[in-house]
């Protein structure tokens, strides 16, 4: 079972995203600031993470995507942000930092959850 981590300060858009992928038999976890995130990232050292970018705390989700990504250890973790930062700076910042993946605010379930699914199953194959 692959665990997802959600970092997201809005609680309305996690249970959205929790609602989402809750046809799949996933271990759903959240965080509900940047901070928080990066803890549970640390402990759970989840499959994939959606990230938000703006967050309240001291952590932004282009911060939380470097640090993870910069440890070894957090290499083959997923980071897809989702976030309503939309523009293209903002989408070369999220790679630069290096997410695997990019949607933007607001989202279909739909997508979210093929998205979701064509990054696992690409990872199971590796």
């Amino acid at each position: 079972m692959y665990t997802i981590l959600i970092i997201e300060d809005h609680e309305d858009v996690r249970k959205l995203i929790r609602i989402s992928l809750e046809f799949n038999n996933y271990n759903i976890q959240e965080a509900s600031n940047g901070d928080m995130g990066l803890e549970r990232a640390m402990e759970l050292k989840p499959d994939l993470i959606l990230l938000d970018i703006m967050m309240p705390g001291t952590l932004d989700g282009y911060q939380i995507c470097s640090i993870l990504k910069s440890q070894p250890s957090y290499k083959d973790t997923l980071i897809i942000f989702l976030t309503a930062r939309g523009q293209e700076q903002d989408i070369l910042e999220g790679y630069k930092a290096g997410c695997d993946g990019y949607l933007t605010k607001p989202f279909s379930p739909i997508k979210l959850a093929d998205t979701v699914e064509a990054f696992l199953s690409k990872k199971s194959i590796h």
